[in-house]
């Protein structure tokens, strides 16, 4: 396959163009969206849902996360990923295939209708996990366009993915949120360095290939701006698999958590890397038949708590 976004082969970065839609479909009063939410998503490449899930719901699924974070010895263990330096849990991996309420959350309608819409397509599970930037210990997560590593380092072909990180506490200017440079999913950035060998051991914890250098990154954000959205629990910041992100740490006393789950068109699914001989594992990156996401309507806890 031709690889139209190459990435980690020259000594210099370059801005390419976008060659994909942002929005895949076509606006109609059924979507699940509103066409001003759909315009937006399509110029900035991120948008904000506010109070999609009620205070039950949101109890619920803190309930749950807190569960997770107190016990990870019942989980898989490579899918623990801790602090670099440290023992605090960073992140935890395919969190979806080891709960059900977050399987119940990924295929929950108000999420998963809007993945469907804006990438036009039957939707997968690309990667999943719980996002926890602990008070005081939780450390940054660089600059970064997710879509610049999944295509390297994972084989996904075209920018066809997004991500929706669901707050599960509240996201202040000053605990580490989500920062995003709008209208940067317009440009690729290249990123240099060769990748090493099982790579994503390191970066999970501290990313330090494929990460765009300081002038880009300068000239992305003098010609864009950067945008830190913020939330109370239950409110969903979508964003494009190609926007540049990152985080700040977090030195408040108030901990960070976010469940997160990554969307990918079934059109879209995973060939061989284009970067590296060996793709990640799965529990990073679903691979082979990964199973198209069958919405379900209604609160998070029906059928869950049966």
């Amino acid at each position: 396959m031709q690889d139209i976004y190459p990435s980690r082969q020259s000594h210099q970065a370059e801005m390419l163009p976008r060659l994909d839609p942002v929005v895949h479909s076509d606006w109609t009063r059924d979507a699940p969206i509103t066409q001003d939410q759909a315009a937006m998503f399509d110029r900035d490449g991120y948008l904000v849902l506010d109070d999609l899930f009620s205070e039950e719901e949101v109890t619920f699924l803190q309930r749950e996360a807190g569960k997770l974070l107190a016990d990870p010895d019942a989980l898989e263990a490579e899918t623990v990923i801790s602090e670099p330096g440290g023992r605090e849990i960073r992140s935890i991996f395919r969190i979806h295939a080891q709960s059900r309420v977050i399987a119940r959350l990924a295929a929950d309608a108000r999420l998963a209708n809007v993945a469907r819409f804006l990438l036009g397509d039957d939707v997968y599970i690309h990667q999943s996990r719980l996002n926890y930037k602990p008070g005081f210990q939780g450390k940054e997560f660089y600059w970064h366009s997710d879509f610049e590593t999944w295509h390297v380092e994972d084989g996904m072909p075209r920018m066809r993915a997004l991500s929706m990180s669901v707050l599960l506490a509240e996201n202040t200017p000053n605990n580490g949120p989500l920062m995003l440079i709008p209208g940067s999913h317009r440009t690729f950035l290249t990123c240099v360095g060769e990748t090493p060998e099982d790579h994503y051991r390191m970066s999970l914890k501290r990313q330090e290939y494929g990460v765009p250098d300081e002038d880009s990154l300068a000239e992305l954000a003098d010609r864009h701006g950067i945008v830190a959205p913020t939330g109370k629990p239950g409110a969903v910041v979508i964003f494009d698999c190609n926007v540049m992100h990152g985080s700040n740490g977090n030195i408040t006393p108030f901990p960070r958590a976010n469940a997160f789950m990554v969307y990918n068109a079934v059109s879209n699914r995973l060939v061989a890397p284009f970067g590296v001989d060996k793709p990640r594992p799965d529990f990073i990156a679903a691979r082979g038949e990964a199973e198209p996401v069958e919405p379900q309507a209604g609160a998070l806890m029906k059928g869950v708590l049966a």
